[in-house]
């Protein structure tokens, strides 16, 4: 008789630690925790989301005769945590061993590999094999290279699944159509209506339980449209494929004020807790292209998400853990503005895109990071805030893909590990992506004076303060002999308008 342990993160009915279960004998156990819930205050609409996938799953589980027991948040007994549940079962039945997928979080993962010592029972823990490489063959891709980019990493494991290609070569005679997806946003875009499920009772009840028990916690918890089950989640994977993916392409870096959806697949949720697998999105985009359905830069673009982005940064989280938490190549320190909590902000692109993380636990990734982002590198905050406020707000944000992302291409607190130089911008990049600047009480032409947008003079400011670590960077050299050129007055007033802004968010005032 065996324990298997279910994540809530693993809700896939071929996930490896169910494989072989025996279904007369064999017992699974998911658990809704404090511990889980809490150990940063996630977005209400994040639990929200998990709780009723969690329990949708549990359904189809037992629908499918499985022995199972499922721990809700609010069971009188509940000892909120993990190890709590799986003790107490452990304690009440003759288990001969536990079986659990490999967790998605190094810090979780610390603590299960205890548990054999700490329950006196064997503890095996399965390859997570819903990702397209192993962490193995990711450490030995890793280890022969200097530098650990992804657009090789990202052509191999084309190779390997015979992705968009014609024979060696890739289809179109290029890997990469990156350069034919960065068109800023035109007038007359006819964005789809993002597709919204209605909530049955096992939500409803749900939702219930949130209200009651994270109040404190950020975000909206209604409306609630996410998809909970996975034939809810392949609707929307079908629904980008038919209505989005054709102009996704063009438009993926594009910003507009009130269209926080745009012509991304908003699928990141589901494949990050399992209710969908990375290659069935990808052979549905695939398809598309073969169908004429789409044009290539689209679906190589969305393929490069799954295929190289999603599947690189895994591996560089579990070939750089644990030390890769504490990076912080450029001594960052000052803590986060209190208006990535609350959207007060006179700048407009921020109270943006923090008010639609806010109603949506959701932002795409040219908001993430070259607006979001982008402040918090310019400012010079601590990458811990940093890690704490993504790992919180965003429901497809897991240890595994948010640490990578805001470590190395956010903050660049890892030296360049991850990116060859800093995402750094002006407001000129927000101007030309977005149409944010339009109703702005900053005035994006101004280079400097209390009018001028934040991002220009922080933007040089950073460069300044950073020149140490940052001067001598290949990819960086044309900037510097820019900031060279600067006569002493405008290198001074730089310095004066970035300390008295930067004075003003450390004294949290409205900025």
């Amino acid at each position: 008789m065996i324990l298997r342990l279910i994540l809530g993160d693993q809700l896939s009915e071929n996930i490896s630690s169910l494989r072989n279960a025996n279904k007369a004998d064999d017992h699974i156990l998911i658990c809704e925790v404090k511990s889980e819930a809490t150990y940063v205050r996630h977005h209400k609409k994040k639990i929200a989301f998990l709780f009723s996938a969690m329990r949708h799953f549990s359904k189809s589980l037992e629908d499918l005769n499985f022995n199972l027991t499922y721990i809700k948040y609010d069971d009188v007994n509940n000892t909120g945590s993990l190890f709590g549940e799986v003790k107490k079962k452990i304690d009440n039945n003759n288990f001969k061993k536990i079986v659990i997928t490999m967790p998605n979080e190094f810090r979780l993962y610390s603590e299960i590999i205890e548990w054999e010592n700490k329950l006196n029972i064997p503890v095996e823990i399965k390859e997570d094999d819903r990702f397209l490489c192993t962490t193995e063959d990711f450490n030995t891709w890793a280890s022969e290279r200097k530098q650990l980019r992804m657009e090789y990493f990202y052509r191999n494991m084309r190779r390997k699944y015979d992705i968009l290609m014609d024979g060696d070569n890739p289809i179109g005679g290029q890997w990469n159509f990156d350069s034919e997806n960065r068109k800023p946003p035109k007038d007359g875009l006819n964005v789809p209506k993002n597709y919204a499920i209605k909530p049955d009772k096992i939500t409803t009840d749900v939702l219930n339980l949130v209200e009651k028990n994270f109040k404190d916690h950020f975000g909206d918890l209604k409306p609630f449209y996410f998809a909970v089950t996975r034939q809810q989640a392949l609707i929307v994977l079908d629904e980008f494929i038919d209505k989005r993916l054709s102009m996704f392409g063009d438009f993926q870096d594009a910003m507009i004020e009130g269209e926080p959806w745009m012509f991304h697949s908003h699928i990141s949720f589901y494949l990050n807790c399992g209710l969908l697998t990375p290659l069935e999105c990808i052979k549905a985009a695939e398809n598309a292209y073969y169908d004429n359905r789409a044009p290539l830069n689209a679906v190589e673009g969305f393929v490069r998400q799954i295929l190289g982005w999603r599947e690189y940064i895994r591996g560089v989280y579990w070939y750089k853990m644990p030390d890769y938490k504490e990076e912080n190549y450029l001594e960052a320190s000052r803590k986060l503005p209190e208006f990535y909590w609350t959207g007060q902000t006179n700048m407009n692109c921020l109270k943006q895109c923090i008010n639609e993380t806010k109603e949506n636990s959701y932002s795409h990734h040219i908001q993430r990071l070259m607006v979001l982002g982008n402040f918090v590198l310019l400012a010079g905050i601590n990458p811990d805030e940093v890690h704490n406020w993504y790992l919180a707000v965003y429901s497809d944000a897991y240890e595994w893909v948010e640490l990578p992302n805001v470590t190395g291409m956010i903050l660049y607190a890892d030296g360049g590990i991850l990116a060859s130089k800093p995402y750094a911008a002006s407001g000129a990049y927000i101007n030309r992506m977005s149409n944010y600047c339009k109703n702005c009480h900053y005035k994006v032409n101004l280079k400097d004076g209390k009018d001028a947008c934040p991002f220009n003079y922080l933007y040089w400011d950073f460069l300044i303060r950073n020149e140490n670590k940052l001067r001598n960077n290949p990819r960086m050299g044309l900037i510097y002999r820019n900031l060279d050129k600067m006569n002493s007055d405008k290198y001074e007033t730089i310095k004066s308008d970035s300390n008295i802004f930067l004075k003003h968010i450390e004294n949290n005032e409205k900025v």
